[in-house]
């Protein structure tokens, strides 16, 4: 097992965050556009992004097996966002970046080297949703193998918003045919987009 170890790719190290991250970590999660689409409210003050680490990061890596990753330039080794996996089913892949990296394709070379890594530890699958209104994040699930599957309705907490998700899977352990249903069984409100999967999105 392992929790979160180093990796490099041959723009980016990908490591834990650390108490000497805070400020690159608030600046992340502070910006309304990059946490527009994610399950959270943007951090108003240093207090808030310590206490976000201690609960998301700290407890994390004091697990035996985690992967909740700091995205780092090569040059600097400075966090400009985050990639990570659950352990819990349904093994939720997910990442955030500051805005002025987007469409640099970081965010795909990040979840690729970090979704191999899952697979050399025996993690049987992963999964993410996005936004309907969010389709470049589908774009970068697409670009690291993940395959459409199916669209959903939830009243998203905690910002009570009524939501479309597209959920992404990617079978890691040869079962092709796997299909997480728990988001389709709990939904009212569900259906298969057959246009998203003949969709081309570009990566992040």
């Amino acid at each position: 097992m392992s929790n979160t170890p180093t990796l490099e790719t041959e723009r980016l190290i990908l490591r834990k965050f650390t108490e000497n991250d805070l400020e690159a970590l608030y600046q992340i999660y502070r910006d309304p556009d990059v946490n527009r689409f994610l399950p959270w409210f943007p951090l108003q003050s240093m207090d808030e992004a310590r206490k976000f680490f201690e609960d998301r990061y700290a407890s994390l890596y004091a697990e035996p097996q985690a992967y909740a990753y700091a995205i780092c330039l090569k040059r600097g080794n400075r966090p400009i966002g985050y990639v990570k996996v659950d352990m819990a089913e349904p093994h939720d892949f997910g990442y955030g970046l500051r805005a002025e990296f987007w469409h640099q394709g970081i965010a795909t070379e990040a979840g690729r080297a970090v979704t191999a890594q899952v697979k050399r530890d025996g993690l049987p699958y992963i999964t993410a949703t996005h936004d309907v209104n969010n389709p470049r994040s589908g774009g970068v699930m697409r670009q690291i193998g993940m395959k459409y599957q199916y669209s959903y309705e939830e009243q998203w907490q905690p910002k009570d918003l009524l939501v479309t998700f597209r959920l992404y899977q990617l079978n890691l352990d040869g079962n092709g045919s796997r299909v997480y249903q728990k988001y389709w069984n709990e939904s009212a409100v569900h259906f298969v987009e057959e246009e998203v999967s003949a969709h081309v999105f570009p990566a992040l």
